[in-house]
């Protein structure tokens, strides 16, 4: 069986993209700066534990002790960690060891209940107590990653997950989770063949998917970034992280009908999704659709308000008013009210000014992304 360890963080590194909407009227246009933040999920997945039908004093491979009493304890110990009764369970591989101090498993599993405690140095010393006992052990050195790794212990942690990938080479989750330290020490060519070499071995790892386009993003290699954000969306519809980077870097390609789908496809997968209503609304808005724009971007400002956040709600309505003035029709003014013209002047050349002046005034500040929700808290 396993027990999962979901260890999440984020990085934002922002890819700033230039967006100029045509005026119909003129040959000027308006520039806005639309960035996406870049979010790399750190995920620390397993711990592979021994199956439940074989935890008596021998495993599926090795006998735990020839004392009995030592084995009885050790029994005892696991049946209280499943039960998550750590204390019973640490006290109970604490009398294991003292009667076989020999008991490889038995520091194993001490080391995964402080690592549920969050009680990093004494993991990392059972983990490295445990390896001494049982060298050849790659679950061992993977863990030991693990911990060295939220111990913020990238160079030890790097070392660790290679030596477990030594002793077994075919661990999905070693190679992901050393892309994810590698990435940390700007080591990215290692760490897209890590990602690479995971997505190998399970073809089913949506975040390796999502930190290779990311990487490549950051390395400038855009069709491949962006052949993989597709594949994020393919096995995960509603990740709103692949449709918003996804939707910037078809528009860094002046893909902007492509785009607007995207948007529209994030939509279908979540009428909620605020941050995909606001980001179709910029693109719209910079297509020049500026009535269409106006009516997203509205739609954007309620899903803020329903989750509570006004303070950008509050901008986009400002926006939204801005845009809903430029679309009044403009009063035609009367005989009495128009200056006789001293020197001749092109109408078309006045009504380009008059666009130019009003539409400047709406700057659409950059869209968010939404941060990828931690399901373990739900």
């Amino acid at each position: 069986m396993s027990k999962k360890l979901p260890f999440y963080q984020y990085l934002h590194s922002p890819v700033y993209v230039s967006f100029n909407r045509l005026s119909k009227n003129s040959g000027q246009h308006l520039g806005i700066a639309f960035t996406t933040s870049i979010l790399l999920l750190f995920s620390l997945p397993i711990f592979t534990e021994i199956p439940g039908s074989k935890l008596l004093a021998q495993t599926t491979e090795t006998v735990v002790s020839q004392d009995l009493d030592a084995a009885r304890f050790f029994q005892i110990g696991v049946t209280r960690y499943q039960r998550q009764d750590y204390q019973q369970a640490q006290l109970a591989f604490r009398q294991a060891l003292q009667r076989d101090p020999g008991i490889g498993l038995a520091r194993k599993y001490l080391g995964n209940i402080f690592m549920e405690q969050n009680r990093l140095d004494l993991a990392v010393q059972e983990y490295t107590e445990a390896i001494r006992i049982n060298p050849d052990t790659a679950e061992l050195y993977y863990n030991l990653g693990l911990a060295l790794q939220k111990q913020n212990r990238p160079e030890a942690a790097i070392t660790a997950y290679r030596q477990a990938l030594t002793i077994n080479p075919d661990m999905a989750n070693t190679y992901y989770n050393l892309g994810l330290v590698l990435y940390q020490q700007e080591l990215r060519n290692e760490a897209i063949a890590a990602y690479q070499e995971a997505i190998k071995l399970d073809p089913k790892i949506v975040n390796a998917y999502l930190n290779l386009a990311v990487v490549f993003q950051q390395e400038g290699q855009i069709e491949s970034a962006t052949s993989n954000y597709r594949q994020v969306i393919k096995l995960d519809p509603k990740n709103t992280l692949a449709y918003n980077n996804l939707g910037a870097l078809l528009i860094i390609q002046n893909q902007y009908q492509e785009a607007i789908k995207v948007y529209e496809q994030a939509i279908n997968q979540n009428p909620r999704n605020a941050v995909a209503y606001y980001n179709l609304g910029v693109t719209l808005y910079n297509q020049g659709e500026l009535k269409l724009a106006n009516q997203v971007l509205q739609r954007a400002s309620q899903e803020y308000n329903a989750q509570g956040n006004t303070a950008q709600a509050a901008k986009i309505d400002e926006i939204t008013a801005k845009i809903s003035q430029s679309l009044k029709p403009k009063p035609t003014p009367t005989a009495t009210e128009v200056a006789p013209a001293t020197t001749p002047t092109n109408e078309n050349q006045n009504n380009e000014n008059d666009d130019i002046d009003l539409e400047a005034d709406v700057i659409l500040p950059p869209p968010e992304t939404a941060v990828p929700v931690d399901s373990t808290n739900q």
